[in-house]
């Protein structure tokens, strides 16, 4: 191993920065995976059950998703080329759109690269410094780094508190810095790291009264919540009260890329306005044709059973592990240590019994607040569930 003292003086200045999060349990690293995203990687030759996948249906290695993707490389290539408003956009996104934008029952929708760059182009087209943005303390730092881009002014509401909500919304109407100055407020519906959701109708009634917009983000709702799998917006009936509709295609719906349904004046506003957007390489149509069949697929019967495939093991989980069932059911089950060397030492042991659980820590979550973050699929059996649980109760509490 190369000392400090050997490297040059940019190498040494990186090392110590790593080394420092090495000592802080907060150093991170890539791990090879040579199998496809299913609840069985492989890992260093070993063959390991996955419970860390947002995979949640067990679409992303499904067949018709991969036919659909075949096809499209097939007729439209590996890549798109351009920007959308540079080479022109491929048919595969507007076939894409206007699907996404019937299951989620509005006027259009807008694909991006990733949910991370839908955020940061939506939040900085929508926002700016004469307005003011009201965010769950708990949002995704896709959100906070697009607020923190937009320059509006930033208030922080304690998570899911709508007493705190309404304190924020009261004092935005009073310190407008213009007349004509917006006050947005953004969420998630299903929390990616807790697995808890946002009391949207509340949420709704709030906006309304005082006449803010609502900004809601289902990654981890869309495809698994309600008779139609649309999310829990559409479960609560409150889709038409939302302003912005934001998702990612790469959960649930087992592809990759983000998007924004909405009105058709969003969108359009967004094409033009959204720099993430028109500044970025189109993603490759078979993702975007993967996607298609997706929401496809979550529609049909085979949608639902998936669905309630999910739901039953997460009541096993559930049942098996003593612990309260979630109200909506959440197939993302947080196990908090708090010091991140626990984590880090409960994932390790984890990962000898082959089984890969990922510990999560700072920034991901707040400083000790480390976790398991067990995630459930369809795709996971019951005896799958008992050999997780079996191995969390051999775990040092």
């Amino acid at each position: 191993m190369v000392s400090c003292g050997d490297m040059n003086p940019f190498d040494a200045e990186l090392q110590r920065r790593l080394e420092a999060l090495r000592e802080q349990g907060l150093r991170r690293e890539l791990r090879r995976v040579d199998s496809p995203a299913a609840t069985r990687i492989t890992i260093g030759g070993r063959t390991h059950l996955n419970f860390s996948s947002n995979d949640y249906l067990g679409l992303a290695n499904h067949p018709a998703l991969k036919e659909a993707a075949i096809r499209a490389v097939e007729q439209f290539g590996a890549g798109a080329g351009a920007s959308r408003l540079i080479s022109g956009s491929l048919a595969p996104f507007h076939e894409l759109e206007e699907t996404l934008a019937a299951f989620k029952g509005t006027e259009a929708a807008l694909t991006f690269s990733t949910g991370y760059a839908a955020a940061l182009g939506t939040l900085t087209a929508l926002v700016g410094k004469e307005d003011i943005l009201i965010l769950d303390k708990l949002v995704h730092a896709c959100i906070v780094d697009g607020a923190r881009l937009c320059g509006a002014t930033l208030r922080i509401y304690r998570h899911n508190d709508l007493n705190d909500l309404e304190e924020k919304l009261k004092w935005a109407t009073k310190n407008r810095p213009q007349a004509t100055s917006r006050i947005l407020i953004v969420t998630e519906s299903l929390f990616s790291m807790d697995g808890d959701a946002a009391p949207l109708r509340d949420l709704v009634a709030l906006k309304e009264r005082y006449g803010a917009w609502l900004m809601v983000d289902e990654a981890h709702a869309t495809g698994l919540y309600g008779p139609r799998r649309r999310g829990l917006a559409d479960t609560l009936g409150v889709s038409r009260g939302i302003e912005i509709q934001m998702g990612t295609l790469g959960k649930a719906l087992g592809a990759s890329g983000g998007y924004i349904c909405g009105s058709r004046a969003l969108v359009d506003l967004l094409i033009n306005q959204a720099r993430s957007f028109i500044f970025s390489t189109a993603p490759v149509p078979a993702a975007a044709a993967a996607a298609t069949a997706a929401i496809h697929l979550v529609q049909s019967d085979t949608g639902r059973e998936l669905q309630e495939r999910l739901w039953a093991r997460v009541a096993e989980f559930s049942a098996a592990a003593h612990r309260p069932s979630p109200a909506p059911p959440s197939m993302i089950l947080p196990i908090v240590y708090g010091d991140e060397t626990r984590a880090l030492q409960a994932a390790d042991t984890l990962r000898e019994q082959h089984l890969y659980v990922t510990a999560i820590r700072y920034p991901s979550v707040a400083r000790g607040a480390a976790r398991l973050r067990v995630t459930l699929t369809a795709a996971h059996t019951t005896d799958d569930v008992a050999n997780l649980v079996a191995a969390l109760n051999l775990l040092a509490p």
